[in-house]
């Protein structure tokens, strides 16, 4: 080993550990398949990627391509409301995924569940594991997010995926970072920020970047992360992503029956009046609103009550 190389395996940059993926859905969308490849390559990385840009189908995927590599099942985390629909997603994909049980290890698949329940698994059954909605890390009390983390240490192939990091959020930056094995948020901070002394007595953060360490900072969460808004942030086509124009078609909903006792129906004058109006009127709202589906096959509609 030469000195050059001797520096370069000195530092916290994210390293390529992974591998050469070999299965890739042909449903995928281009920037969908980059993402995956890239993520697996690295073998520990995290994908930021806005809403509507198919973080569970890219990181089921990944996962699919880790239970091949390792021959072992890799636990998808997910919020507690997320897990059903991350099931459903699979199935879609053709991609065999189950419920994760106490104590069940069984076939090499991916297995789901909540963050709630990680107590019940040990690391050493699985080759990998997904972090959905990873911001979630940064809201954990300590106590979970150090369970979490340690976890994910435990295990050698790693994915976080979350559309709401927060780019000026240095902390939720630094315990991604911790989680995937790179540089903990307090090494992080400590190499990259300074504590802003008037924090106090004025409305900046607490942390701000050395003036000196901003490339530097930002190569280093670029060696580990990928960020996109939208397919053309990677070079990719936005056609196919961006959504037509919202049609909004408002409708009154006029009362048929005036409140108990009265001729006419006056408007709300209280908390009260409203309440009794809301429920008075939800039979007529939903009568109207299924008239308006009914006429279009893809609809959203809203029911709201104007008093």
């Amino acid at each position: 080993m030469n000195y050059t190389e001797f520096l370069s395996s000195k530092h916290d940059h994210g390293a390529d550990t992974g591998f050469e993926p070999t299965f890739m859905p042909d449903v995928l969308f281009d920037f969908q398949q980059a993402l995956t490849q890239w993520a697996v390559h690295k073998g520990r990385a995290a994908i930021f990627a806005d809403c509507g840009m198919g973080k569970t189908a890219m990181q089921l995927t990944w996962a699919q391509n880790v239970v091949a590599h390792t021959g072992k099942a890799v636990l998808i985390l997910t919020p507690l409301a997320v897990s059903g629909q991350t099931l459903t997603e699979a199935e879609k994909f053709g991609i065999e995924a189950r419920r994760a049980m106490p104590g069940v290890n069984g076939s090499p698949v991916i297995r789901v569940t909540n963050y709630e329940k990680l107590h019940h698994f040990d690391a050493a059954h699985y080759g990998g594991v997904v972090c959905d909605e990873s911001s979630i890390l940064k809201n954990f009390d300590g106590t979970r997010k150090a369970a979490i983390t340690e976890f994910m240490r435990r295990v050698p192939y790693r994915l976080l995926c979350t559309a709401t990091a927060a780019p000026n959020d240095w902390i939720e930056l630094g315990t991604s970072s911790e989680a995937l094995g790179y540089l903990g948020y307090m090494d992080m901070l400590t190499r990259y920020f300074k504590r802003n002394q008037t924090y106090a007595l004025s409305n900046r953060k607490e942390w701000e970047i050395k003036g000196h360490a901003a490339q530097a900072f930002w190569q280093w969460v670029a060696s580990w992360s990928r960020a996109a808004r939208r397919p053309s942030d990677m070079g990719f086509d936005d056609a196919d992503f961006i959504l037509p124009p919202l049609n909004e078609l408002h409708t009154l909903v006029a009362a048929n029956t005036p409140r108990p006792g009265m001729l006419f129906d006056l408007p709300a004058a209280n908390f009260h009046d409203e309440r009794e109006v809301t429920r008075r009127t939800i039979g007529d709202r939903c009568a109207v609103a299924a008239e308006k589906v009914a006429q279009h096959q893809v609809s959203m509609v809203m029911i709201v009550h104007r008093l």
